[in-house]
This record gives C-alpha cells, structure tokens and sequence, in this order.
C-alpha cells in the first residue's frame, strides 16, 4: 500500500507571516493540532499547538502580534505520496514524529500521514503501537 492510499488530502496550511492567533483559531477551527507552513507554494515549516505553547506563549510573545515563523519548525520530516506505508514508518520511528508532510515529484504539500491513519490498517495497529512506544521513550 502506498502512502497516498492513506494519507488525508485534506490539508490546510498558513503561511509564516501569519500570527499565531491565526494559526491557532485555524487548529480550533478544523480540530487539528499542526499546520505546514507554506511560502511561495512551497513547505518552509510546521507549527503545532506545542509550538505555540512552549515556544511563544510560555516565553511571553503575544500571539496577537508574533508571526508563525517566530515559533514553527523549520527542518520538517516529509514523504512521497508515491512511497510504502512502510517508508512512512521508517521515517515516523527513525525522527520520533507522529505525522509527516507529504509531498508530490513537484515537492509541493498534498497530505499528511500520521500514525492514527497507520494504525487502522489491518494487521498494523501492532506496528503502530510499537512505534508510539518508541516515541514515547524519546
């Protein structure tokens, strides 16, 4: 199986000069805990809720004012579309993230994987479980 037979293709992105008031009310909004962050079309970082909490709220910044690139992740792990669930494992356990950005031959933003979408496979919640145990450990 491949990873674009499982990712969500329904992805929203913010850009890094966005507040992270912003970013935030857009997680609030679509129930999601992490946004790419998109420049000029391509993938430039990621912000989640952790970000904006560790990083800038637990610092100070107002949320109002301090841009998403103030407080996102700028080395983010990403997959082909047209790579095995297996490789998405790989990467999910090797770099201790529970969601990767996937991209097309172009490097463009067309999903996300996360280890929830593994586990629901049959025969993969084990996989699944013993990779969120690692991450734990990390």
């Amino acid at each position: 199986m491949l990873i674009s037979d499982l990712m969500n293709r329904s992805v929203e992105t913010i850009e890094p000069g966005a507040t992270l008031q912003a970013a935030a009310g857009r997680m609030r909004s679509y129930g999601i805990g992490a946004l790419p962050v998109i420049d000029g079309g391509q993938l430039v970082g990621m912000i989640t809720d952790r970000d904006i909490t560790v990083r800038a709220t637990a610092l100070g910044k107002d949320p109002t004012v301090t841009p998403v690139q103030e407080a996102m992740t700028s080395s983010v792990v990403t997959c082909r579309e047209d790579a095995p669930v297996a490789e998405a494992e790989r990467l999910m356990e090797e770099k201790a993230v529970r969601r990767l950005v996937v991209l097309d031959s172009w490097r463009r933003v067309v999903g996300i994987i996360s280890l929830d979408d593994i586990a629901i496979l049959p025969g993969e919640s084990r996989r699944a479980g013993e990779i969120l145990e690692h991450l734990n450990e990390v």
